[in-house]
C-alpha cells in the first residue's frame, strides 16, 4: 500500500500546482441559457448539443444564477405528474420559463439548486475540495472584473474532465494499486434498482429521491442488462410524452434512438480492479460510472454487487476516506445518494 499512499500524495501535489483554468481544452463550447428562456426551449437546446446542465444567467441583474441540471427537469415531471392533467401539463409547459424552475422544486420539496463557483485562477485542490464535500457533479469556471464587479461565465469543470486530466498528465496514478474492495470505493449495500418492466415514473421517483443520476436495470437474479439515466427522462419532456410515464423501463429504452437519446453504454468492473485501472479507463473512455458485477462465467457472472461513482473516486483521492465512511452511514439511513 505503500506505493499506493505515494501515489496519492503525487496526485494531491499536482493538482495542488495546478488552477482551475489548466484543466480547460484549448478549444471547448460553453452554452449558458438565459432564466427568461423557456424550459421546452432549454431543453430542446441542451438535447441538441449532448448535454445534460447548463449554467444559468440573469440578464436581468447581469449574474450567475446558478446551474440547469437533469434534476430540475425530474422535478418538473414530477410536478406536472402529480398535480396537473396531460392536456394541462401540455398548456402549461409552453409558457413555462426557467425562472420559474424554483418555484416547482419549492412546491415539491425539492433540494436547493446547485450554486456553487470558483475563480479560475483558483487551485485545482480547492476545486477538487468542494465538490468533494459538496458532492457536487459539477463546478462553472467565474470570473470577475475588478472594475466593473461584473460576473463572466468561463465554462463548467465536472468530475469526469478533472480526472481524465489527472489521469493524462499525472503518471503516478499507474501507482494505485490497491483494489476497490481493498480501498473501500464505491457503495455496496441499499442499491437503487429497476428491472426491464418498472414503469418510467417509478424510475422516476427513486432518481429524485435519491439524487442519483441513474439507476441500473436487472433481471430477476441480479444480472445488469442496462442503465436508466436522467437523460433518458429529459427526452420525455422533449418529445411532450408525459402521458408515456406509464412505459416501461423495457419500452422506454427502445425507443433511445426516436427520441435521439445518446447512450453511452454500461461501463462495468469487479471490486478486484484496482483504481490505477480505473484511472485508466477513464484516461481512454468517457464514463460517469462503474457497475461493479460479479466475476464469472454464465449465471454467476454480471451479477450487481456496486456502484462506484466520479464521486466515489474524487473523494478518496482528495483523501476524505474517513469522511466517506460517515457519508456512508448518513446515504444508508436517507435510502441512497450516488
Amino acid at each position: 500500500m505503500r506505493d499506493g499512499q505515494a501515489g496519492l500524495e503525487a496526485i494531491r501535489s499536482f493538482i495542488k500546482a495546478r488552477n482551475t483554468y489548466d484543466v480547460l481544452p484549448v478549444s471547448f463550447r460553453l452554452i449558458v441559457l438565459d432564466t427568461a428562456l423557456l424550459v421546452k426551449k432549454a431543453l430542446a437546446i441542451l438535447m441538441q448539443n449532448n448535454i445534460v446542465s447548463a449554467p444559468l444567467w440573469d440578464s436581468s441583474k447581469s449574474k450567475f444564477a446558478g446551474l440547469l441540471t437533469a434534476s430540475d427537469f425530474l422535478n418538473v415531471i414530477q410536478y406536472y405528474y402529480q398535480n396537473t392533467s396531460y392536456p394541462q401539463a401540455l398548456s402549461e409547459i409552453e409558457s413555462f420559463r426557467l425562472d420559474g424552475l424554483r418555484d416547482v422544486e419549492k412546491r415539491i420539496g425539492a433540494p436547493s439548486p446547485e450554486t456553487l463557483s470558483v475563480n479560475p485562477m483558483k487551485s485545482l485542490y480547492k476545486a477538487c475540495q468542494m465538490m468533494s464535500k459538496t458532492h457536487a457533479r459539477r463546478i462553472p469556471l467565474i470570473d470577475y472584473d475588478d472594475e466593473t464587479g461584473k460576473e463572466t461565465v468561463l465554462s463548467v469543470l465536472t468530475q469526469y474532465r478533472i480526472l481524465k486530466f489527472i489521469a493524462l498528465n499525472c503518471k503516478e496514478t499507474r501507482m494505485l494499486g490497491g483494489t476497490l474492495k481493498e480501498l473501500g470505493i464505491g457503495r455496496y449495500h441499499d442499491l437503487a434498482t429497476a428491472t426491464m418492466e418498472t414503469p418510467v415514473h417509478d424510475v422516476i421517483q427513486q432518481l429524485v429521491r435519491r439524487e442519483i443520476a441513474a439507476l441500473p436495470i436487472v433481471d430477476t437474479e441480479g444480472h445488469v442488462l442496462n442503465v436508466y439515466e436522467a437523460v433518458d427522462a429529459l427526452a420525455l419532456i422533449r418529445a411532450g410524452d408525459y402521458h408515456d410515464l406509464e412505459l416501461s423501463v423495457a419500452e422506454a429504452i427502445a425507443r433511445r434512438s426516436e427520441w435521439g437519446t445518446e447512450f453511452a453504454g454500461v461501463h462495468t468492473c469487479t471490486e478486484h480492479d484496482t483504481l490505477a485501472a480505473i484511472f485508466e479507463t477513464i484516461r481512454r473512455q468517457r464514463l460517469h460510472r462503474l457497475i461493479v458485477v460479479s466475476e464469472g462465467e454464465g449465471e454467476e457472472g454480471g451479477v450487481l454487487i456496486g456502484i462506484v461513482t466520479l464521486s466515489d473516486i474524487m473523494s478518496y483521492i482528495m483523501g476524505a476516506q474517513g469522511g466517506v465512511e460517515k457519508e456512508k452511514e448518513r446515504k444508508e439511513g436517507e435510502g441512497g445518494k450516488s
